[in-house]
């Protein structure tokens, strides 16, 4: 009787166990069931390590980017357009981490959970992918850069859809240099800089030292600063100005002539907690979400404790402070949308492989980053930039709003990087842009040129 009951409370906890196996099985397949589906010994999904089974990847204006034709892998027909959306579309070892192609590579497959990959198997190909970028100002972005290393990126500020994402050094899928992971000059070609890239702000940091002075000095307008070549803190150190600038500096003629006196001046004045705040809420610091999906560098800025002359430098965007180009492009969408951010987004929809639009989690949000009164006097002195500084016949028909940098990153000027942010004052064409270009000089005089080139293809084709 005695082994009877032992035998039955064995198999009892036989039972139990092979039970918690099922139930454990069975979440790891619902919870990981693509990943397992998508390795590369799949022979239905992969072919020597790169991937030949997925669905079309459109652009904006049904440009087939890539697509499986005959169990191969095909990417666009025109070379340039090929590198130019490399980044974004993807390679086909999925080296490139952040593109749509790794990102959704199970829901190009057509994957499910109950049938697999069975969809293309049977008919040869799987869901198709529609992104929101313009497969021909992409290309005529990478070709403005002219080979040098960069990036640049155009968004709807008003939809959030990127129209486009650029990143340089890039190469054609269908003939990778031999010498890709050893040459120089193709450092970093795996990463998407408009995303991933730890870029020095320089002065175009300056637009958040500006929201911070407005939000927090009442008088800021009214006030007047003298430039004599450089700003001694009482501390102690120096900062460096460009230019001697005169007495009687206004706050908007300050931004306008990127004047880094009056810029550590207005700093030493707000203190680090201030501009720490505010900082982090317009987003430095913190990880924006391309679609709800592909992540970028979160930033990182902090003057806890730090002496006058660093807070000086930092105001104007040098010392530690380190950005994600998207995240400046995020700080004057938002300038230019009444303060308001919204979602930014790559990706337009998904469809099946009869055409039918299939479920895909897009994010919709809209955060106030800004007081629209402060983003009202934010445009106005972007616009001033431009009208008075930059010049507006450089950029015609635009109704340009911009702020131009210059990043040191080390004694060598040959190392700078040139940026040049803004937007367009346009209801018709809401767009605003960030050019970044390593190894250069002038952001007025280099990144700004390419953004009229990238601008004016969107504007007249």
């Amino acid at each position: 009787m005695k082994m009877i009951t032992r035998r039955g409370i064995f198999l009892w906890i036989l039972s139990a166990l092979f039970l918690v196996g099922v139930v454990f099985l069975t979440v790891s397949y619902v919870q990981h069931g693509d990943e397992w589906a998508m390795k590369r010994y799949n022979r239905h999904l992969y072919a020597d390590g790169e991937l030949i089974g997925a669905g079309t990847i459109y652009d904006r204006n049904e440009v087939p980017l890539a697509q499986t034709v005959d169990g191969e892998r095909v990417y666009a027909e025109d070379k340039a357009t090929r590198k130019a959306t490399l980044h974004v579309v993807g390679d086909p070892k999925n080296f490139i981490s952040s593109s749509v192609q790794s990102t959704y590579d199970s829901r190009l497959t057509g994957y499910n959970l109950l049938f697999g990959v069975y969809s293309l198997k049977k008919y040869g190909k799987g869901n198709d992918l529609h992104l929101t970028v313009d497969s021909e100002v992409c290309r005529t972005a990478y070709e403005a850069l002219d080979g040098r290393k960069g990036t640049v990126g155009v968004v709807n500020y008003k939809t959030g859809d990127i129209i486009c994402c650029v990143s340089s050094p890039s190469y054609d899928v269908y003939d990778p240099p031999t010498d890709i992971d050893t040459n120089e000059a193709y450092e970093g070609v795996y990463i998407n800089r408009m995303l991933s890239a730890h870029y020095v702000p320089g002065s175009t940091f300056k637009l958040v030292t500006a929201v911070c002075a407005i939000e927090n000095i009442p008088d800021i307008f009214e006030r007047t600063w003298d430039c004599n070549g450089a700003f001694s803190p009482p501390a102690g150190g120096e900062i460096i100005c460009m230019s001697d600038h005169g007495e009687g500096i206004t706050f908007k003629e300050a931004l306008a002539e990127s004047c880094n006196a009056v810029f550590a001046q207005i700093a030493l004045e707000l203190g680090n907690e201030k501009l720490t705040a505010t900082a982090a809420e317009l987003g430095i610091g913190s990880e924006i979400k391309i679609s709800g999906e592909i992540g970028s560098f979160a930033g990182s800025f902090d003057v806890t404790g730090a002496a006058q002359d660093t807070l000086g430098w930092t105001a104007i965007g040098q010392g530690d402070t380190r950005i994600a180009p998207i995240t400046m492009l995020r700080i004057v969408s938002a300038i230019a949308n009444d303060g308001n951010a919204v979602s930014f987004n790559i990706v337009e929809g998904l469809a099946s492989s009869a055409g039918k639009a299939l479920n895909i989690s897009l994010p919709q949000n809209k955060i106030q980053l800004l007081d629209p009164t402060v983003a009202a006097k934010m445009t106005e002195m972007m616009r001033y930039n431009v009208t008075e500084e930059y010049g507006d016949y450089r950029f015609e028909g635009l109704n340009l709003c911009a702020k131009s940098g210059t990043a040191q990153i080390d004694a060598d000027e040959d190392h700078d990087l040139s940026w040049f942010t803004g937007f367009m004052d346009d209801e018709e064409h809401p767009y605003a842009f960030v050019v970044v270009v390593e190894n250069s000089h002038s952001g007025t005089a280099v990144a700004g040129p390419i953004a009229n080139t990238v601008l004016q293809e969107i504007v007249n084709g």
